[in-house]
């Protein structure tokens, strides 16, 4: 890898070197540089919707490495956690409380997030972050057009950026648990005055702060461009490859003192943990763009997709029944054997193609957008047996089910300035969804078939004078279960979520400080939460609350104190509660579940408090010293209120030394040097709990997702 990395470097250098310099052009006059991708999903500057801006300059700060989540970490109401420990591999991302499948993701105006559990993967792209020129994260219900609804949040994240100058670029970071990434970015600038190509290919590995927790990563990102006058025609490659192994069991909580890097994966296995207990993907996204502006008036985009998805997860599995895997025992001489250790992959195999489009309307105070889009999803989940020591024929598939998924959806959207500082917005989409899964591996006679249509409208009013706006919006939004929630049996599948988010927000920008508020008020209509119940089909499955809420401020902030003094923070004080929730316990004793009535609960994973800042010092020209605080306030592992069954509050501080060096032989040299985790603070950033009842005792186990204590990143990036 390496040596093919030396190759590629030695070999885009002597193109780019010869490459024809065609930046003396009036760009601005003769091409179309504009992403009308971009202004067709997110929110305009004047648009009554809470959002915070990302750029470019400002994502390369804080990426060493480490997934997205981790790069929106100081943002408002984000909590981000990860199975390893230390961010790289498999994460996660709250925000207001809200998990990844209630956050709709799109890559340049593309839907990401998975069509059937409706998360977000951001292992199965890694390195992304380097390839992202912005993002825009929208609190509450936004203006989210293409991909499931938006139940919490929306990341909207462009690559599109017209790079008009040719540059190389070479990334390199290690740190703590033997972390590495390296990064060549490579880019033409404008040839011929048309075209342009950007590059990229990424490695990250790790060995994990979590025992086994290891993590091999590598992506591809090419795309090549041409522009003229009125029209761009792009082209995306953005491939990944993981191989992570599993550290998604979570520690138990009596572990957390004596072994807190204890991993239960793979352990099954007699003597030492079996090694290739790991998870395995592929997943490659083909994009073609296509902008083009009519006249003065009008322009339109229309892209079609295609994101190829394959890999599995292998696992070792110990006293497995033959019985469950629809074959006989095993009759040896007058002993007849029931149960065998074995080895097994559950692949997922699956094809997500569409085409979104847009077209836009704008002449002096009126800006008009109808849009929509079409996606399927076909996917296939098949189970091999592939070592058993006997008893299963040779690579024996035991389950081998598709599902289908069809999205439709329309939009128009409408602002319109009102005069006197004032301007008004309205958003109309309707979506429509046909969902067929024709079996589940607990239950493969079981299929079901669904249909739904949801009206999802959008209104509000903003106020903007003098670098002052406020504004107010209601929103409504409506989503589908998720698969897992359809293996509840045909008379038992849960009914849509709605959700109606308002929201008031004030904010003041000038040179030196910039501070701005929101109030907001969520309230859910047959949000889907656990509650421990057993359904029809012997599952735990998600159970519609009839009416919940999160209801919070956001207050944020930014000065610049002096020329080498400049600070930031935000705040989130909410309440998040379910009105009447009833829990289900298991009870062994009589085979029977107990019933827990409560009222005015604490959602699950919704802190009370959340918090971030960050202090930057400049003590000397091209140097940084940036102290970067966050704190988490309890998150409860279920929702009952029950503190012995949560994650304690947190406060973690960050400390990064940066120092950027300029050359005539070299456009840049940039070192950082970053200590996470300062104080060495033990805490976990993700759980889960399990109750039940047995020998007449009342028994709680919580298992923990527990992050390193005081770790390193070093990092030497180099311009050319």
């Amino acid at each position: 890898m390496k040596k093919i990395g030396l190759l590629f470097s030695l070999a885009a250098f002597s193109f780019l070197a010869n490459a024809q310099d065609t930046t003396k052009h009036k760009l601005g006059d003769t091409l179309m540089l504009e992403n009308i991708e971009i202004t067709s999903i997110r929110a305009a500057d004047k648009a009554p919707f809470t959002k915070t801006n990302l750029s470019k300059e400002q994502i390369a700060k804080v990426n060493l490495g480490q997934d997205l989540p981790f790069v929106l970490n100081q943002t408002p109401s984000v909590v981000v956690n990860s199975d390893a420990g230390n961010g790289v591999g498999y994460t996660g991302i709250h925000i207001r409380g809200t998990d990844a499948s209630r956050i709709n993701v799109t890559l340049n105006g593309i839907p990401y997030n998975d069509a059937e559990s409706q998360g977000t993967y951001f292992v199965d792209i890694p390195d992304i972050t380097s390839s992202v020129n912005s993002i825009q994260i929208e609190r509450g219900v936004g203006t989210s057009s293409n991909g499931a609804g938006a139940f919490g949040a929306t990341i909207n994240l462009s690559t599109n950026e017209v790079n008009k100058e040719k540059y190389l670029e070479l990334d390199n970071s290690y740190g703590s648990f033997n972390t590495w990434k390296n990064t060549l970015k490579v880019g033409t600038g404008l040839l011929a005055n048309h075209f342009l190509i950007d590059a990229r290919v990424s490695k990250i590995s790790s060995d994990g702060y979590i025992d086994r927790a290891t993590s091999d990563l590598k992506s591809l990102f090419f795309s090549a461009a041409y522009l003229d006058k009125k029209s761009s025609l792009r082209f995306n490659l953005i491939s990944g490859k993981e191989k992570t192994y599993q550290a998604w069991y979570g520690v138990p909580e009596s572990y957390l003192d004596t072994n807190r890097t204890y991993n239960p994966a793979g352990t099954e296995k007699p003597g030492a943990p079996y090694a290739n207990e790991t998870d395995n993907y592929i997943q490659t996204h083909y994009q073609l763009l296509y902008n083009h502006k009519v006249n003065s008036l009008f322009s339109y985009n229309i892209a079609a997709f295609l994101s190829r998805g394959k890999g599995y997860y292998e696992e070792y599995r110990a006293d497995q029944a033959y019985s469950d895997y629809n074959l006989p025992d095993v009759i040896n001489g007058s002993d007849t054997i029931s149960s065998t250790d074995l080895i097994r992959r559950l692949w997922l195999d699956n094809y997500f193609y569409g085409s979104v489009f847009s077209l836009q309307y704008q002449k002096n105070k009126t800006h008009i957008t109808f849009g929509g889009g079409w996606t399927q999803y076909d996917g296939k989940h098949y189970d091999i047996v592939t070592w058993a020591p006997q008893g299963f024929p040779a690579d024996y598939t035991y389950f081998n089910k598709p599902a289908h998924k069809n999205d439709l959806n329309f939009y128009a959207k409408v602002m319109q300035s009102l005069g006197a500082g004032f301007t008004g917005f309205i958003d109309l989409q309707e979506r429509f969804v046909k969902y067929k899964i024709d079996g589940f591996e607990s239950h493969p006679d079981l299929s079901v078939t669904k249909n739904y249509s949801f009206f999802n409208p959008k209104a509000g009013i903003s106020f903007n004078k003098k670098n002052f706006q406020t504004y107010l919006s209601f929103s409504v939004a409506a989503k589908e279960p998720n698969r897992d929630d359809f293996e509840a049996g045909v008379n038992q599948i849960p009914k849509p979520e709605i959700l109606y988010d308002l929201e008031l927000g004030v904010e003041k920008k000038n040179q030196l400080i910039n501070y701005g508020a929101t109030i907001y008020y969520m309230y859910y209509h047959n949000q889907l939460v656990n509650t421990g119940k057993i359904n029809d089909v012997g599952s735990y499955t998600r159970t519609n609350a009839p009416v919940s809420y999160r209801a919070g401020v956001e207050l944020q902030g930014d000065a610049i104190v002096a020329k080498w003094l400049n600070a930031f923070a935000n705040l989130t004080l909410s309440q998040n509660k379910i009105k009447d929730f009833t829990e289900y316990v298991d009870n062994y004793d009589n085979g029977l579940q107990k019933q827990n009535v409560y009222h005015n609960t604490d959602i699950s994973f919704s802190p009370d408090i959340i918090g971030a800042a960050g202090i930057n010092f400049i003590p000397l020209k091209n140097a940084e010293i940036n102290l970067q605080s966050k704190y988490v306030g309890r998150q409860y592992l279920d929702n009952t209120s029950h503190v012995s069954r949560s994650i304690d509050p947190y406060f973690v501080e960050n400390v990064k030394f940066s120092y950027t060096l300029h050359q005539k032989t070299l456009k840049e040299v940039n070192f950082i040097f970053q200590v996470n985790n300062v104080f060495n603070k033990l805490y976990e950033s993700n759980g889960y709990t399990y109750n039940y009842i047995y020998g007449g005792e009342f028994t709680v186990e919580n298992y923990y997702y527990p992050m390193a204590g005081i770790n390193f990143m070093a990092a030497i990036n180099i311009k050319l």
